[in-house]
């Protein structure tokens, strides 16, 4: 077996792999029976992108035609229409349903934009009707941003974050709301409305708070709101009235439109200090992280339930105060570790879970998202916090400092508008349909299932299942979710009968768009049935073997976190033998005959690497940064998520333009550059030569301009990478033997170590007891073949 080793990205045929759809598939030949789709190994899954932006996406301005319940499918390409009955005939259900009369003008020169056989993915914008414009509302809610500022930091950290949050209010539309609470010990909720005289409520940080006391402190309960609705933000520049009505009165005390507050704001900056509150020697500061974010919650759910609404939170530091402390005030405590949370010996790790899972289930009820920017040395508490951030499809930064580009420039791109920007969405649902015996699973991503039963829920639950229907409470043009399907034939034959050889699957997803208006983009996609028992070739065929990786590294990902005493390296072993087993082409028990369908044949190499990866291997990151570095892998596109755990490397020389190179110990070269792309840090590494003539200072001498510009080459190419990444990524530059470049050794496979032979001069060896990607090799011939 040949093993092509170069990086990750670049491996699908089509510059676009994702196409119109947004959607890939594991299979995209499905076996017809359960039995045939277990011996497929890999499960039957799709990496779907709802509202990837793409240019051929069509947006038509008026409401879809839906088929009868229980299916209520959306009318597509692959509908059969009888122009002169005015019927169409949904795929999913065979219903017939009749065309409404505005549709009488149909025929087969004229039809809708949703039938055009390339429009399989199309966008609706319903048009608003004028007794909706009642009042002004038709006037899209404004976007909503509650800050969430730790103030136990150090004088230097408080000052970066005071500059970020100043550029990022310059930088928010002028009708968005803006509201601010600051917390340590105790958390503060800022009056904004009043700019004469600064107001805050104080809430103590070491114990917990119900919603009503919440209400009741800041004056927003019912009794306090119902003297004087309507009154709420009336007037407020780019805020429509009949918004401010269903707002309710004192609102404006703690939201006001960015346009009217900036000033305010910036005063309150100024004057916020670090924590006053004195630390006792061999102590932590006290942070009351979990009260900040109830109180955050319990404020927004008050005043403006059902709007599109984040809380960011900036966290410099552990919670160690109250509800959702992760540890103890004293020093000479540990911060819990994997080894801990493996021996159940983290004695507050399933408190604090509890309380955000609580937390979790007010934001989702209520529409809203939590964003956190956690930059600090040490844990946070992002493990814990999970399940907030997940639930609600918020936004996650793991830096250094608030001080660092990582934080620096992914807290700029929340609030950008343009190109570049995230395209933050509000408030989706996603509904899935499918051709009979086909049953969901479940999602694994930013999701919560809304527990809505049907024929289509399968028994088996992966993710979040037992449903047809999943809140987003944020997404955006990146985010990716992984659906999971069984097949179950309703009478033990193959499905839809053997004269149908295609199935159907429709994804529905409503949301608010950034300039706050509902959008339904609805995609169809088809594939194909095949009797997997008579030919495996055809299943094969439709294998995608990038897709099919990063679905089980998100699945591999969510057994560890769910299953006790899952071995997950052994378990991703035995999936690749009984893959190759009954995909490969071989005599019995004679290795050297092992050869792979080219549908397959990277697939191995996306093990080895998955298996050594920081999804896998945890004993050298801390819980938070294993959380962190999950969700990105659960949320990200296919193509991305290769990235994170087989990185592209690329060569910079003076014979030749930038080629992709090995991910192997043998690229490295005393006279040439290597960029290796691994998502979450971008590596500029160079050789020794390479290294002594820059330390030499030969790139500033006028006859060495080729070397000048070798050397700026991969610094051009590491921003670009960078530029278009969120988060934005760490940006490391080394030299061959420096300490820094453990960043580049730790990704490659280590065909040359320290007790191999080493021929090739100038090159490295690393030093480790992995064994090598041929020897990996080597080992799966001889098993997938035994007897």
């Amino acid at each position: 077996m040949a093993a092509d080793m170069t990086g990750g990205g670049g491996l699908a045929a089509a510059s676009d792999p994702d196409g119109l759809d947004g959607v890939r598939m594991t299979w995209n030949n499905w076996p017809r029976s359960k039995i045939e789709a277990s011996k497929c190994v890999i499960p039957i899954a799709a990496s779907i992108s709802p509202i990837r932006s793409h240019p051929d996406v069509p947006t038509l301005p008026y409401a879809p035609l839906r088929c009868k319940p229980p299916c209520s499918a959306i009318l597509n390409p692959f509908c059969r229409v009888d122009f002169i009955a005015k019927i169409w005939i949904c795929p999913l259900c065979y219903s017939r349903n009749q065309f409404p009369h505005h549709y009488d003008g149909i025929s087969d020169v004229n039809v809708p934009g949703e039938l055009y056989p390339q429009y399989t993915t199309v966008e609706y914008a319903p048009p608003v009707l004028p007794h909706q414009q009642h009042a002004g509302s038709s006037l899209p809610p404004p976007p909503v941003f509650l800050f969430v500022l730790d103030t136990c930091v150090i004088e230097e950290e408080m000052g970066f974050l005071k500059s970020a949050m100043r550029r990022a209010i310059g930088l928010l539309p002028d009708n968005a709301l803006v509201g601010l609470i600051s917390f340590g010990t105790q958390a503060y909720v800022h009056e904004l409305g009043f700019s004469e005289l600064s107001k805050l409520y104080v809430f103590r940080g070491d114990k917990e708070i119900s919603k009503e006391q919440i209400l009741d402190q800041l004056g927003l309960s019912s009794s306090g709101i119902r003297g004087g609705a309507g009154s709420a933000i009336a007037g407020s520049q780019g805020v429509p009235t009949a918004f401010n009505k269903s707002i309710g009165m004192n609102v404006n005390r703690f939201l006001l439109p960015a346009s009217e507050c900036e000033y305010t704001l910036n005063t309150l900056l100024d004057e916020l200090q670090p924590d006053q509150w004195p630390v006792q020697p061999g102590n932590r500061a006290s942070r009351c992280t979990g009260v900040a974010l109830n109180v955050a919650a319990g404020l927004l759910g008050a005043c403006l339930p059902g709007t599109g609404a984040r809380i960011v939170a900036l966290l410099g530091g552990p919670c160690t105060e109250g509800p959702g402390m992760i540890l103890s005030k004293d020093l000479s405590e540990p911060v819990r570790s994997h080894k801990d949370l493996d021996k159940d010996a983290a004695q507050y790790f399933h408190k604090a879970v509890r309380f955000y899972e609580n937390i979790a289930k007010h934001l989702v009820s209520q529409g809203h998202v939590l964003d956190i920017f956690a930059s600090a040395l040490d844990q946070v508490g992002v493990a814990e916090m999970k399940v907030i951030v997940e639930r609600t499809g918020g936004l996650v930064v793991l830096a250094e400092s608030f001080g660092h580009l990582v934080f620096k420039n992914s807290f700029k791109k929340i609030f950008e508008s343009g190109e570049q920007s995230l395209g933050l969405s509000f408030n989706g649902t996603l509904d899935i349909n499918c051709s009979k015996d086909i049953k969901i699973q479940g999602i694994i991503g930013p999701c919560t299932s809304l527990e809505k039963k049907g024929a289509q829920v399968a028994d088996t639950v992966i993710g979040q299942g037992n449903t047809t229907s999943w809140k987003m409470c944020g997404l955006d043009k990146s985010t990716c979710l992984t659906v999971f399907f069984d097949i179950s034939p309703s009478d033990g034959s193959s499905p839809a009968g053997p004269g149908n050889s295609q199935l159907y699957i429709q994804f529905l997803t409503s949301f608010q768009n950034p300039e706050g208006q509902m959008r339904l983009r609805v995609t169809t996609i088809t594939r194909r049935w095949i009797d997997g028992s008579v030919s495996s070739e055809d299943l094969a065929a439709g294998f995608d073997q990038e897709t099919a990786a990063v679905v089980l590294a998100r699945y591999t990902s969510l057994k560890m976190e769910t299953e006790e005493e899952f071995d997950a390296t052994r378990w991703l072993d035995r999936s690749l033998i009984r893959l190759c087993a009954k995909f490969g082409d071989y005599r019995k028990d004679d290795p050297a005959s092992f050869t792979l369908n080219p549908n397959f044949s990277i697939f191995p190499q996306f093990m080895f690497n998955l298996r050594r990866s920081q999804f896998v291997q945890v004993f050298n990151n801390s819980p938070d940064e294993t959380a962190y570095f999950r969700m990105l892998l659960n949320r990200e596109s296919v193509t991305n998520s290769v990235v994170m755990f087989q990185p592209s490397l690329l060569a910079y020389s003076f014979n030749s333009p930038p080629t992709p190179a090995l991910l192997d110990v043998a690229s490295i070269s005393a006279d040439r550059i290597l960029l290796l792309d691994a998502y979450f840090s971008v590596v500029i590494f160079h050789g020794l030569t390479i290294a002594q003539w820059r330390n030499g200072g030969y790139h500033k001498q006028p006859e060495h301009v080729a070397f000048a510009q070798l050397l700026q080459a991969p610094k051009d190419d590491s921003l670009m990478i960078a530029e278009d990444r969120f988060p934005f990524p760490r940006l490391v530059n080394c030299d061959q033997y420096d300490s820094q470049a453990r960043f580049l050794l730790a990704r490659l496979n280590p065909s040359a170590t320290y007790n191999s032979a080493n021929e090739s001069p100038g090159s490295d060896v690393i030093f480790t007891d992995d064994v090598s990607l041929q020897v990996f090799f080597e080992h799966l011939q001889k098993l997938a073949v035994q007897s």
